[in-house]
């Protein structure tokens, strides 16, 4: 292809530049700012939650819930092992002591039966569980297994703003929900996260911890550590001209999964699976070639390189990164799903329109197609 085809890049809806432009002629450039608080509101009023917190990226989201749980020096946190590392590396911020899930071949996420499997030996902190490329996990029984053993579950939605389980938001579960807007995100602020949930009281230590704790002294007085975490105003100014036009992008991205699901019916490529009482926000299409498909992810990656189109593999699972090399892994009756999903697994070019035309993935189809 003449132009180069991302994976998911930005794509501005026009909208921003008035937040951003206001925030000039304020000179509220810096942190804090009409941005951040209305930035805050509008996912709060979305999710349907009481508190929200704007910072810097999800990663400091997902640290500061650990925090807020009071994950300490020795203590176990349980993380869904096929995801990014962001998910699992705030455990060891914390020093504490990651323990990984295997997936279930129903979304690819935390397999609650796993799940059981490891509280059979461990009462850990907390259970973080992902929307693995925006899909909804089986939220209810990992709730449920959380709730009986009175341990707080953390959902990292950093990929799923947008989708829905059961008709409730994504990000509005568990204890605490994570949000990422980074650049490649369903909607973007450039860099950023928040974290959200109902505890408004913890929400507001977190806002403290992320401004350096600063007590409300005259000069600069502090009695915990503290952290430089907190949005810009400029960034926030993004971000909500980009919730303008999140319905369009889900869509979009939907639209684009479809299309790929209706392409590939006869050949051996399996798309991303979701359950049929949820709605996933398809912010990556995800997929694995069938056993005995004859060619490897890396072949289909190969090819379309050479035609200017990115693609990505799918996440390599913790328990199989070097630096993680120690930590448990738990499956269920040794099934070892997000193994097997990660060597036959890939993610397709998903950016929507302009960036990525109809015909531009109706031809990355087509190469797909004369690869088998």
């Amino acid at each position: 292809m003449d132009r180069r085809i991302y994976l998911s890049s930005p794509c501005m809806c026009g909208e921003e530049q008035k937040y951003i432009q206001e925030a000039f002629d304020t000179n509220w450039v810096a942190p804090l700012g009409k941005n951040v608080n209305e930035f805050e509101n509008e996912i709060k009023k979305y999710l349907n939650v009481n508190g929200a917190v704007a910072m810097s990226a999800g990663t400091a989201a997902i640290h500061m819930a650990l925090r807020a749980v009071g994950v300490d020096t020795g203590d176990t946190v349980f993380c869904q092992s096929m995801t990014f590392s962001a998910s699992a590396n705030p455990i060891v911020y914390q020093n504490g002591t990651p323990v990984f899930i295997d997936s279930e071949r129903d979304t690819w996420n935390m397999d609650p039966n796993a799940l059981k499997e490891a509280f059979k030996k461990y009462r850990p902190k907390a259970v973080i569980a992902v929307d693995l490329y925006g899909t909804p996990a089986k939220l209810k029984e990992i709730t449920d297994i959380c709730d009986e053993y009175e341990v707080p579950l953390i959902e990292d939605a950093a990929e799923g703003l947008g989708g829905e389980y059961r008709g409730r938001k994504l990000g509005s579960f568990g204890e605490y929900g994570i949000l990422s807007f980074n650049g490649n995100k369903i909607i973007t602020t450039s860099g950023g996260g928040m974290l959200v949930g109902n505890a408004e009281e913890t929400l507001k230590k977190v806002l403290k911890w992320i401004t350096q704790s600063r007590e409300p002294e005259r000069w600069y007085e502090h009695k915990e550590l503290g952290y430089n975490y907190r949005m810009s105003n400029i960034v926030a100014g993004i971000g909500r001209g980009q919730m303008t036009a999140l319905k369009d992008h889900v869509d979009k991205k939907t639209d684009i999964y479809e299309r790929y699901g209706k392409a590939f019916r006869d050949l051996p490529i399996t798309l991303q699976p979701y359950e049929k009482d949820t709605k996933p926000n398809h912010w990556l299409s995800a997929a694995t070639i069938d056993k005995g498909g004859g060619i490897s992810p890396f072949d289909i990656m190969d090819r379309l390189a050479e035609e200017n189109i990115e693609t990505r593999p799918i996440w390599k699972p913790m328990h199989m990164q070097p630096y993680y090399r120690d930590c448990e892994y738990f499956t269920y009756e040794n099934q070892n799903n997000s193994e097997d999903i990660f060597k036959r697994g890939l993610c397709l070019p998903s950016d929507i329109a302009p960036n990525m035309t109809e015909a531009e993935q109706e031809r990355i189809i087509e190469i797909v197609g004369e690869l088998f």
